[in-house]
């Protein structure tokens, strides 16, 4: 099948279309033969994941009758044997015929798919605090995989620092069960807390509710250290503030903004040293 994505090798030029080659994209070696019954189904199966790809990976395909010596070099014994390399190395492998839902997992795990990069890119966008962007990201790979853990997740996180809090409440109501439900629930004193300092209008005339009500309006200008800064603050004169709200709130904004992030890092040790 003719295709940019696919390349027929040779011995002659292995070293260059594969080996250095991958060290821009990975590159998956189709090791087959025309007597090989299984490369028959396994080669086209490779090679409209290929062209599917759209350039996230190459396919070469290596003769083993015409190139003895790649066999030999690779030590492939039995075909149909595919390998992937990265970086001039071979990373992953596979021997015989595999079904298709294998082959697809031994793909992404060395070239993610579009659909993956835009739930990457989205997650990247939230860590730099692109909350718009990574809402487009996020809501364009929900499109082609719906109710993923990890992109609803992410969209619920755009969605709150933005204050869609519509969409936010129907991410909560209709979360899968999954290893993100966890980090969803941290996720909702903070949701409660900004909703409620958004529809109410009552005044308190009590000095840390005025504080903390400051503080989580300061959060919904997208002013984060300022508002967190005031949370820590009314911490330090009452650690169970509003039986334990302040502080679940600090937790829901170190999810939101993501372990690395700087000011997690610092408004997590201010918090260990108030609590603890």
């Amino acid at each position: 099948m003719a295709s940019e994505y696919i390349k027929i090798v040779s011995e002659s030029d292995f070293d260059y279309e594969v080996i250095a080659y991958s060290n821009q994209i990975p590159v998956i070696v189709d090791f087959w033969a025309e007597w090989c019954r299984p490369c028959k189904t396994l080669t086209p199966l490779l090679e409209k994941f290929a062209i599917e790809s759209r350039g996230t990976f190459r396919l070469a395909k290596v003769n083993v009758d015409d190139n003895p010596n790649l066999a030999l070099r690779f030590s492939v014994r039995s075909i149909p044997n595919v390998k992937a390399f990265r970086d001039g190395k071979v990373v992953s492998e596979f021997l015989g015929l595999q079904p298709e839902p294998r082959v697809i997992e031994f793909i992404r795990n060395i070239a993610p798919s579009q659909i993956d990069l835009l739930l990457e890119k989205g997650q990247s966008q939230l860590e730099t605090l692109n909350w718009n962007e990574a809402g487009t990201s996020f809501h364009q790979f929900l499109a082609k995989s719906p109710n993923h853990p990890a992109g609803l997740l992410g969209l619920l996180k755009a969605s709150l620092m933005q204050s869609n809090f519509t969409e936010v409440r129907q991410i909560f109501d209709s979360f899968p069960p999954s290893q993100e439900y966890a980090r969803v629930e941290e996720l909702r004193p903070l949701f409660t807390a900004l909703w409620t300092e958004k529809t109410n209008q009552k005044i308190s005339d009590d000095f840390l509710d005025v504080a903390y009500n400051n503080a989580l309006r300061l959060i919904l200008r997208g002013n984060l250290p300022a508002g967190m800064d005031g949370i820590i603050d009314i911490l330090r004169q009452n650690k169970h503030y509003r039986n334990d709200e302040a502080r679940k709130v600090m937790l829901g904004m170190f999810e939101v903004l993501g372990a690395h992030h700087p000011l997690t890092q610092q408004y997590r040790q201010e918090l260990a040293m108030i609590l603890f």
